[in-house]
């Protein structure tokens, strides 16, 4: 069958300016905020590349440079990114948020996830999962999915996704650690106290999707007003290696923060040295650790912390 193609080129426009109005990209600040899309554009960058610099940020976002610097300008002076000097080469700038760039982040993420769950939410699951196929489908046409690796995706849970959680990780650690079938009786305490105790704003808990498949989950629950306990990270064997453990630790930061928590705490065991890693690398320390007999294992459990505000412990 032919295509016209200029009539396909006419309906890609038509859908352009359908998108762009729908999700607000033609307003004069992005979510309500106090950021234009340019802005929050690097803002993002800022966020999740690691140790950026502009020349780089301007590429990846096709940003004249000049209109790149004033931007940066305006968040150093206000007080949301600052900069250092690259310890291998001391002419190479690094730019980095600090924490109220952070926090400005993570309400702009919060914002466009509120957005664009409004957006959707008179979707049947069948219709959802048409547009999840056609947003694949479009991506895998116009770029080519196989030269940038599986589509990862983070989500909030739906009804099925807490137990689903709990089966898992309890098959995963007893194959994985032997532990036995006392692990899963925790894991289902903490998801029943998940649903039985949830604060709207206050709890939370998303799950990744690989190519719309879930690989993994990981819960953010109110500990008391100003702390934020993150539970039951896991990650399927067949997802590791991706990067979705840190997504959905940064996930948790970044919620935490724009939820006015001081702090997140975690409790784990030192035999699980992947997601060990993963706490220190996003700025959790060790607080305490002790030995205790669990899941059929003699374990050391580990207490780990992170303040989200000067002064929280």
């Amino acid at each position: 069958m032919q295509v016209d193609r200029n009539a396909l080129v006419g309906e890609i426009r038509r859908f352009n300016r359908f998108y762009t109005r729908t999700i607000g990209l033609l307003d004069e600040t992005l979510t309500e905020s106090d950021f234009t899309l340019a802005e929050a554009r690097v803002l993002f960058e800022l966020g999740h590349r690691e140790d950026p610099v502009a020349s780089e940020i301007a590429e990846a976002l096709r940003l004249d440079p000049a209109y790149l610097a004033r931007i940066i300008r305006r968040f150093a002076v206000g007080g949301l990114t600052e900069v250092r000097a690259d310890g291998t080469d001391r002419r190479r700038r690094i730019l980095s948020l600090t924490d109220k760039g952070k926090a400005a982040l993570a309400e702009l993420q919060v914002a466009a996830d509120r957005d664009i769950a409004h957006l959707l939410r008179d979707l049947s699951d069948e219709k959802l999962c048409e547009l999840q196929g056609a947003l694949t489908k479009m991506m895998e046409l116009l770029h080519g999915s196989p030269s940038e690796g599986p589509a990862v995706t983070l989500r909030p849970y739906r009804i099925g996704d807490v137990g689903w959680v709990i089966q898992r990780q309890a098959v995963l650690y007893a194959e994985e650690y032997g532990w036995d079938i006392t692990y899963e009786a925790l894991a289902a305490e903490i998801g029943a106290a998940f649903i039985r105790n949830f604060r709207e704003g206050r709890d939370f808990c998303w799950i990744a999707e690989l190519d719309g498949r879930r690989a993994g989950a990981i819960f953010l629950l109110h500990q008391d007003d100003e702390t934020a306990r993150l539970r039951l990270l896991h990650v399927e064997a067949a997802a590791r290696g991706l990067g979705i453990g840190r997504r959905l630790v940064d996930t948790c930061i970044e919620q935490a923060r724009a939820s006015g928590y001081r702090r997140v705490v975690l409790w784990t065991n030192d035999v699980l040295v992947a997601a060990r890693a993963i706490y220190e690398r996003a700025g959790f320390r060790l607080v305490s650790e002790e030995r205790h007999r669990s899941f059929g294992k003699d374990l050391v459990g580990q207490t780990w912390g992170l303040a989200l505000q000067a002064g929280a412990r």
